[in-house]
């Protein structure tokens, strides 16, 4: 059982990494008419991919030792991006909500890659919802 929650840890850490990653880029590709909401969401997901890839480093380097504390630290950090994305998440739908009656060509292009952002953000909330439920089972059964 051990080793199964520790493969899926794995697995969710590569999946948090690959959809933080596409927030990160289509934010960062799209034209900013709003920088207050555009900015937090880009803060959020370059600040979630670091956090989640200086963890997932130090978790493969045997920094964590198999501590109870390090349990501890991987659930604070799943909630707080869980937290953090989520805001971005509702803050990236709301601006594209606002961007949809734009009916000009970089306006529907503005769109769509918002769109995008939107789904990968909620995907990536989930995604940590999920890794933060497995560190509190991985906690529960050490």
């Amino acid at each position: 059982c051990r080793n199964l929650l520790a493969e899926k840890g794995w697995n969710l850490d590569i999946a948090v990494f690959i959809f933080g990653g596409l927030v990160w880029i289509l934010v960062a590709s799209s034209r900013v008419p709003v920088p207050i909401l555009q900015g937090w969401v880009m803060f959020v997901s370059v600040f979630c991919f670091v956090m989640s890839t200086t963890l997932l480093c130090l978790y493969i380097c045997g920094a964590h030792g198999s501590s109870s504390s390090w349990v501890t630290l991987d659930i604070i950090c799943q909630e707080t991006a869980a937290l953090f994305y989520l805001s971005a998440a509702v803050l990236e739908a709301y601006f594209t909500y606002s961007v949809s009656t734009l009916t000009d060509p970089v306006g529907t292009t503005i769109y769509r890659e918002n769109i995008a952002a939107v789904v990968f953000a909620f995907v990536a909330t989930l995604l940590y919802v999920i890794h933060k439920v497995c560190s509190l089972l991985r906690w529960k059964s050490s």
